[in-house]
């Protein structure tokens, strides 16, 4: 995952009884199955790696998505919150996106991890801005790529440098992966009020527009580093 950074924002702070506010619980919730997934997800990823080095590759990566995952079960500790149930309301719709998106041979992964997820981490990016210290910080140090950008971009670049065929099933899945992607966020915020609410809170519509358009604009450009058309 690419780091983008924004400028920080008022945030919500802890309620009247020194208790985390609810939009950092979710979102560190949310993270924290979104990590475990992937760690999941890159493991399984491995059994099709078509060599023995991106095997190894993919395995190093894995292990640094648990170490993320750790990370923002540590955060709910310090914070007192239950870990299985801050992360049990994204089970559900997060189950649901990987079973509708699931790749059907190698290249289809990599283009999932790289770009799917990039979607949704930087939505995450923009919402974390608007929490408080020190949750802020980790939620954006664990969104740092653990290096699959450069990977993904290497192996699927090869793989049309070989064969340029694959180039349009490539794109015509990214773009499917995008839909589902921002279906799932949208589907998250329905359900979950306080995360609706730190981006409600932008301001007004040009200022929501505008992380939109941000989130757009990164997305392509991770496609045409891959050499794929928007």
């Amino acid at each position: 995952m690419t780091q983008t950074s924004f400028p920080p924002t008022d945030a919500p702070g802890p309620d009247l009884a020194g208790q985390p506010d609810q939009a950092t619980v979710d979102l560190l919730g949310l993270l924290a199955y979104g990590e475990l997934t992937a760690f999941e997800r890159m493991a399984t990823d491995a059994r099709m790696s078509p060599t023995l080095g991106d095997k190894i590759a993919l395995a190093a990566m894995a292990a640094a998505e648990f170490s993320h995952f750790q990370a923002i079960c540590g955060e709910l500790d310090r914070l007192g919150v239950d870990r299985e149930h801050a992360m049990a309301p994204f089970i559900g719709p997060l189950t649901a996106f990987h079973n509708s998106t699931a790749p059907a041979d190698w290249l289809e992964s990599l283009v999932k991890a790289y770009v799917g997820d990039n979607i949704a981490a930087d939505f995450y990016r923009e919402i974390a801005a608007r929490l408080p210290s020190p949750s802020r910080e980790l939620v954006l140090k664990v969104l740092d790529d653990t290096g699959h950008a450069a990977f993904a971009v290497d192996r699927v670049r090869a793989a049309i440098e070989a064969n340029p065929t694959v180039a349009g099933r490539l794109a015509l899945w990214a773009r499917r992966l995008v839909g589902e992607a921002l279906t799932q966020a949208q589907r998250v915020g329905v359900d979950r009020d306080a995360l609706t609410g730190l981006l409600v809170g932008v301001g007004d519509l040009d200022a929501l527009a505008a992380i939109f358009n941000r989130i757009m604009a990164a997305h392509g450009r991770r496609m045409a580093a891959l050499g794929l058309s928007a």
